[in-house]
């Protein structure tokens, strides 16, 4: 088993007066040669975003963008045509493909936004754009994983293009997990969105993140009740 932990205080930082992000991996004016991702996964970005503000337009391309809103809700436009509001609950994912010009922000004039910007690096490049949004039932991943984005074309989750999957669990205190990877060469991150973790006898608390490869599963204790986020993706090309 190979594995390395990111703490939470030794990310990467960009405060502006509206914005307070925190990058696992290098991103902006964070660089970091050590944390230029994880396999495929290349950005994990955790936000908090003041009332009425945002990222103004700007345009990306062959990149999986993926927003999962943690409180509060994101307005969406792109120029693809779309406008939306993705709440609390929801998972948002953009495929950029040939390239897409969009803009988010917090759609609540009085209270803070947070989320998750996560960017996986594309199966296939040059395809053409796409949007999508899902809501799913939160009660369902109490003790068990809740797929919410794979490579399969399945109605109850949203789909992406690459060999990746992302999965939500909320963990009673003192359960036993375990995680079995769809490929042994894939490797799992698994960030705690909150509570406190065991992981190969590592504690792990709220926005810790430990990656794990070259093991067929991964296996943790929950010290007390926690919330997790798994994205399996290819550790190599």
């Amino acid at each position: 088993m190979s594995f390395i932990i990111h703490r939470a205080d030794t990310r990467g930082t960009t405060k502006t007066s509206w914005l307070n992000s925190q990058h696992t991996f290098s991103f902006a004016d964070y660089y970091d040669p050590e944390r230029m991702g994880f396999g495929a996964l290349r950005v994990l970005n955790d936000d908090t975003i003041l009332a009425g503000q945002g990222f103004p337009k700007h345009g990306h391309r062959d990149m999986e963008i993926i927003t999962i809103p943690l409180s509060g809700a994101v307005r969406h436009q792109d120029s693809l045509g779309n406008t939306s509001v993705v709440q609390t609950g929801e998972v948002q994912i953009m495929s950029a493909g040939t390239g897409v010009i969009h803009a988010e922000h917090n759609a609540s004039d009085i209270e803070p936004l947070s989320l998750l910007q996560i960017w996986i690096e594309p199966k296939v490049r040059g395809i053409a754009p796409r949007y999508d949004q899902k809501i799913f039932d939160t009660s369902y991943r109490q003790d068990r994983f809740q797929m919410i984005i794979s490579p399969e074309h399945d109605d109850t989750m949203l789909w992406i293009n690459q060999d990746a999957y992302l999965s939500r669990i909320v963990c009673s205190e003192k359960s036993a997990i375990a995680y079995h990877l769809h490929s042994a060469k894939h490797g799992a991150y698994v960030f705690v969105i909150r509570g406190v973790l065991r992981v190969s006898g590592e504690l792990l608390r709220a926005r810790d993140g430990v990656g794990v490869w070259d093991v067929p599963d991964i296996s943790w204790h929950a010290e007390e009740d926690a919330e997790v986020l798994v994205l399996e993706v290819p550790m190599e090309d």
